[in-house]
């Protein structure tokens, strides 16, 4: 989809929800790319690694702070995507990009993610602006309740930030406010086909079941940030670094393909929750 832009109503309807689907974000052939390269990638796979959730299913993601000119690096940093983060996001500063992650859920062995705030993990980073951050999910294969679709609490933004805690290796939030929460807002299946996006705000309430279908549930998250939003306890340092963005038509017609080791790739550590 070139030349695309956000409209007022979408803008506003993700300031109400905390979260926007936009249907058809990536055209079909641009979704395909994503997923030959994603199951063929060795540099993806090397660095993929397992977290734990409570139940200890497990869920596999890789996770890079620099895009690169690969196909996922010029998606990360082509016009539509960085241009919408910067209509959603406050202030007005460059965007920057924090991190990216595949995110790969196996069939009837994928783990779940627990409830838990974007901002809950970043907070220990010391961003000082939650308002100046956002996800983008990118679905890479349908995304369904059978496979562990991601689950939104419509509105939980304006909570603000709650208490997290640690839930297996991933951080969760209070499950006395995640319930709390549930008895006042909607909750909401975000069911995708590949292509489709996500926007969402970094206080949005969020969680996907396991995965206890027959198919695999992929997708991209590419986080982004503000420039003036500088994190004291982040050693990577991508996230102050101005992007530079690139056509939309790139991911197809550049001579881009699987990331290599330069996109500065996650290490995780032995007993250490990570995001």
């Amino acid at each position: 989809m070139t030349n695309f832009k956000l409209t007022p109503q979408q803008i506003s309807d993700y300031h109400r929800d905390g979260y926007l689907i936009v249907k058809k974000f990536l055209s079909d052939e641009e979704a395909n790319k994503l997923y030959t390269i994603a199951i063929e990638d060795d540099t993806m796979k090397k660095h993929a690694f397992d977290l734990n959730d409570q139940a200890g299913k497990k869920t596999k993601l890789s996770l890079w702070y620099t895009p690169g000119n690969d196909t996922y690096g010029l998606l990360t940093k082509s016009k539509r995507m960085v241009e919408s983060a910067d209509q959603l996001m406050d202030g007005d500063a460059s965007v920057c990009h924090f991190h990216s992650k595949l995110m790969q859920k196996e069939p009837k062995v994928g783990g779940a993610w627990e409830w838990h705030q974007d901002y809950g993990y970043w907070y220990k980073n010391e961003f000082l602006f939650p308002e100046q951050m956002l996800s983008i999910m990118i679905a890479i294969t349908e995304a369904n309740k059978e496979n562990g679709c991601m689950q939104v609490i419509k509105g939980s933004h304006k909570m603000g930030r709650i208490e997290h805690g640690f839930a297996g290796e991933q951080v969760g939030a209070s499950q006395h406010y995640v319930d709390l929460a549930l008895k006042t807002m909607e909750l909401v299946y975000v069911e995708l086909q590949p292509g489709d996006a996500l926007f969402f705000h970094s206080n949005t309430l969020h969680r996907s079941a396991a995965n206890l279908s027959n198919n695999s549930r992929w997708s991209l998250i590419s986080v982004y940030n503000r420039s003036s939003n500088i994190p004291y306890n982040e050693p990577s340092g991508s996230s102050t670094v101005p992007l530079e963005t690139v056509p939309d038509e790139a991911m197809l017609e550049w001579q881009g393909d699987g990331l290599g080791d330069e996109s500065n790739f996650l290490v995780k550590e032995k007993d250490q929750a990570l995001k």
